[in-house]
């Protein structure tokens, strides 16, 4: 709720006009509650997940050939039945686990500098309070994926994640809900670092999201992010993770200079070069249908490890 009961006495506040966007601002928050605007934000945040991940769930039931040549494991189809459970499961989730944790994170919102009131952020000031936030909540989520990948909370908790070998969009959420709720802790507490606007906040809880969702999306397109941002994984990079199920191996959850720093991707450069290797021979001899061929063994059905969401498509 704003402390202002006109737009006149705002802008005498401000010592200015107000510009469109904060005149807009006004006639919604000015007589709302702030744990009304959050609750808000954080519908957007619900929707965000199932909208943006149902184009991806539309490509993998039907499987266009245009589509499907980008698809990092090929040989791999999930069934639309597991898919529709897995939404299913995802919404119980977030009931349980993310739901609490704004319950819980909402009176401290003020604590932490999350602020509804005028003046409305600036453009700079905005995509500078993004990208620390990219930054802090990348490093921090690497090491506690890492810690999940231990041998009792994996077991415990975070196997439930690694159900699904070849990943779709909308198990960026899916896991025990102990793993997706402890997983959430760095993407809200970012603004304690750094604090923002709710608007701001709630840019990054979208952006984190579209994020996430495309790490898990499982096709590597050619307007990808880590075609064009330095050091992003993206999905082919983190599909890798999936792929070998309980590995030590590609926790990074943006950017791969942790893994690249700590050793953890070791496993996946060794895949990439031995793929380079196969692709490199094949154009030499002038028979790229060895390299379709050869490629699959370092990846072939029999190689993976099939669990209750996913079956394996004979090609």
């Amino acid at each position: 709720m704003l402390p202002f009961s006109s737009l006149e006495e705002a802008a005498a506040n401000l010592g200015r006009p107000l510009t469109h966007a904060e005149s807009l601002w006004f006639r919604y928050a000015a007589t709302k509650p702030d744990y009304i605007i959050h609750a808000h934000i954080y519908s957007l945040f619900f929707c965000a997940l199932y909208l943006c991940s149902l184009p991806l769930v539309l490509i993998e039931a039907m499987s266009p050939k245009l589509v499907h040549k980008f698809k990092v494991q090929p040989n791999v189809k999930t069934p639309i039945s597991c898919m529709l459970r897995c939404y299913k499961d995802v919404f119980i989730i977030h009931l349980m686990a993310i739901t609490l944790l704004q319950c819980m994170f909402i009176p401290f919102c003020k604590l932490l500098g999350i602020r509804t009131s005028l003046p409305l952020p600036s453009r700079w000031e905005v995509a500078a309070q993004l990208l620390v936030y990219v930054l802090v909540e990348d490093y921090a989520s690497y090491w506690i994926h890492r810690w999940m990948h231990s041998p009792w909370f994996y077991d415990k908790f975070h196997r439930v994640h690694h159900e699904f070998t070849a990943p779709i969009g909308i198990i960026a959420n899916y896991g025990h809900w102990l793993d997706v709720l402890i997983l959430g802790l760095p993407t809200f507490a970012c603004p304690a670092v750094v604090p923002c606007h709710v608007l701001t906040f709630g840019m990054w809880l979208l952006l984190r999201q579209i994020l996430a969702i495309e790490s898990h999306c499982g096709y590597d397109f050619p307007w990808s992010p880590n075609r064009f941002i330095p050091f992003y994984g993206g999905a082919e990079y983190h599909d890798y993770h999936h792929y070998v199920g309980k590995s030590q191996s590609n926790f990074a959850s943006l950017f791969t200079y942790c893994d690249y720093i700590y050793g953890t991707d070791k496993g996946y450069r060794f895949r990439k070069a031995c793929l380079a290797n196969i692709k490199k021979a094949c154009s030499v001899d002038g028979n790229l249908n060895i390299f379709k061929e050869s490629a699959p063994d370092l990846k072939s059905p029999r190689r993976v490890k099939v669990q209750k969401y996913t079956k394996v498509v004979s090609t």
